[in-house]
């Protein structure tokens, strides 16, 4: 973890007396309460403190870097006829495939921070609320003059998505000087998650500077046309701990075709040989293929009823994540995250409001 000298100091008071005021603390070290409140409020953002009587950070955390927007939600109430108007309901709620995997993972009970960028607009405050009030720690999402983002679905009846729109604006501000300024809050994270709608040139910083700070990476791709942007950045001289994609996002990074398991197969090990420990290929209903260090792993999805597919594939990453920070397995760990996305696809949320470790592991049991 990167602390200047007098963060250290602090934290080393801290360790001996938890309930030494900043007064105290300005005496031993012999300067100011004032200059003392900033180096704890900054311990704060760097996730080393907690809260009253500045209890030192032992929980595991995860920094998610990614897109944040608000969702946009139509659903036809029969079969969707293209190329006129289809009855229906319409909702909008916080959304981003970054922003819902921290989401998810707060709910789930791990310490989860974001940075991300959104429009300093109403819809940026109502988002930005909303996953501060979920247990998102917030403080480096960035406030851009960009309208905050939307992503527009349209469901059919039954739940599937039929066709999406996302206008990312704001996410392509996030540059790498932001990210730069929670460089610490990463070398602290047990976990660093990447979404794959960070622009080109942000996604290889953040890459560059979480591979070397933090250890275990995750990277998401979320589309094929994303897939394809950041297959160049894959390179074996800084591994990826997991890649996430489907069939035809493992296709985009790799040039390979990922038509039968087979060939998913010959595709994740070009993966491996680029650096990457894990490739967890999402087959929707099919299930998934894990594959890595114990070999190609095929799990099940769990059986549920479709209510509304959006998010299910963040929610099995973030319960993924989760899962292996309370020490599963990968095997067990995507396990989680199928029983996760089960919950998510039979409730009309795309963050569903009641996922809680136990919910999960009373889906699996």
């Amino acid at each position: 973890m990167s602390l200047t000298d007098r963060e250290r100091e602090i934290v080393a008071l801290l360790r001996r007396d938890p309930l030494i005021g900043s007064e105290a603390i300005a005496q031993e070290l012999g300067t100011t309460r004032a200059a003392v409140n900033v180096h704890l409020s900054n311990l704060g953002k760097k996730g080393v403190i907690l809260g009253r009587g500045y209890v030192l950070s032992e929980q595991q955390s995860v920094v998610v870097v990614g897109g944040v927007n608000m969702d946009v939600k139509a659903r036809s109430r029969r079969a969707v006829v293209s190329g006129t108007s289809n009855p229906g309901t319409s909702a909008m709620s916080a959304g981003g495939v970054g922003r819902n995997i921290a989401e998810n993972l707060a709910r789930l009970g791990t310490r989860t921070h974001l940075v991300a960028a959104i429009g300093a607009d109403g819809l940026g405050d109502q988002v930005l609320a909303a996953t501060s009030a979920a247990g998102v720690h917030v403080e480096h999402v960035r406030r851009s003059a960009r309208a905050t983002g939307t992503y527009t679905a349209v469901l059919d009846a039954n739940g599937e998505l039929v066709v999406a729109v996302s206008d990312m604006a704001a996410t392509d501000e996030l540059d790498p000087d932001h990210v730069n300024a929670a460089r610490d809050l990463v070398a602290a994270a047990s976990l660093v998650v990447l979404d794959g709608n960070l622009a080109t040139a942000t996604l290889d910083f953040a890459l560059d500077l979480a591979t070397r700070a933090a250890g275990r990476v995750v990277l998401e791709p979320v589309s094929v046309p994303k897939a394809a942007l950041l297959a160049p950045l894959l390179d074996a001289d800084r591994p990826i701990f997991a890649v996430t994609p489907n069939r035809d996002e493992l296709a985009a990074l790799t040039g390979l075709p990922t038509r039968t398991d087979l060939q998913v197969e010959k595709a994740a090990r070009a993966l491996h040989d680029r650096g990457v420990e894990l490739v967890w290929v999402r087959l929707g209903s099919g299930g998934s293929l894990l594959s890595g260090p114990a070999g190609l792993v095929t799990l099940d999805a769990v059986p549920t009823e479709v209510v509304d597919v959006t998010g299910a594939g963040d929610a099995m990453l973030a319960a993924f994540c989760h899962a292996l920070l309370d020490g599963a397995e990968p095997a067990a760990a995507a396990a989680y995250g199928h029983a996760a996305a089960a919950l998510t696809i039979a409730s009309p949320h795309t963050v569903r409001p009641d996922l809680t470790d136990r919910l999960v592991r009373s889906t699996t049991a």
